[in-house]
C-alpha cells in the first residue's frame, strides 16, 4: 500500500510528514535522557536515530500509516512525533498483529496539552481511515503516557516484564465515548 502522509492541523499544531530537514531535530530529541527515560533508557546515537527516522518514513509506504512529525504552528518547529506502526515486539498474538500507537514530545513541549492534542488528532484520522483495534505499550512508571492512553480509550491487557522494565500492554477497540 502506498499512501501519502496527510497533514492534520489542530488549534496549535500541525501533524505532517517527516522531512529530510527534520532529521537533526529528530536526533536531538531522541538524544535527550528525559525523552528516552521510559523508552529503553538510553539516548539514541545519530546512526540509531537515522535508522528510526527512515523506518518512520518508510512505514507510510509499506502500510498506509505511520508517524507524523508534530510541529508547533506558531514556530513551525518540530516538537515530537506521533502515529502508528507495526512494532513486532514479540508480545504475543493479541498484540503484535495490530497497529501500535506511539508518541514522544521534546521536554520543552511537555505539559502544554500537546500530547492530547496531537495524539487525539492522529487517532481521529486512524478511526476514519483505518478503523479497528489498536495497541500500545507503556512503561509502567510513565504515568503521563498511561493517563494519555486512557484518555484515548486504551484499556490494560496485562503488565509484563520486557528486559529490565515493567511494561503495560494496552488495547483500544474503538474511539472513547468522549474525549
Amino acid at each position: 500500500m502506498n499512501r501519502a502522509t496527510p497533514n492534520i492541523n489542530t488549534a496549535r499544531l500541525t501533524l505532517r510528514a517527516m522531512r529530510p530537514e527534520d532529521f537533526d531535530r529528530y536526533a536531538e530529541i531522541w538524544a535527550q535522557p528525559e525523552v528516552v527515560r521510559f523508552s529503553g533508557g538510553r539516548p539514541l546515537s545519530r546512526g540509531e536515530a537515522w535508522n528510526a527516522f527512515l523506518r518512520n518514513a518508510g512505514h507510510w509506504q509499506m502500510t498506509g500509516f505511520g508517524q507524523w512529525a508534530i510541529a508547533e504552528q506558531r514556530t513551525r518547529r518540530m516538537v515530537g512525533h506521533t502515529g502508528f506502526c507495526f512494532s513486532a515486539q514479540g508480545y504475543g498474538a493479541d498484540f503484535d498483529p495490530f497497529p501500535a500507537a506511539g508518541w514522544v514530545l521534546a521536554p520543552e513541549a511537555q505539559s502544554k496539552g500537546y500530547g492530547v492534542e496531537a495524539t487525539s488528532a492522529a487517532h481521529d484520522w486512524f478511526d476514519r481511515i483505518m478503523p479497528g483495534k489498536l495497541v500500545t505499550s507503556v512503561h509502567a512508571e510513565d504515568i503521563g503516557s498511561l493517563r494519555l492512553a486512557a484518555k484515548l480509550g486504551y484499556e490494560e491487557m496485562q503488565e509484563i516484564t520486557h528486559g529490565d522494565d515493567s511494561v503495560v500492554l494496552l488495547r483500544r477497540t474503538g474511539p472513547p465515548a468522549a474525549l
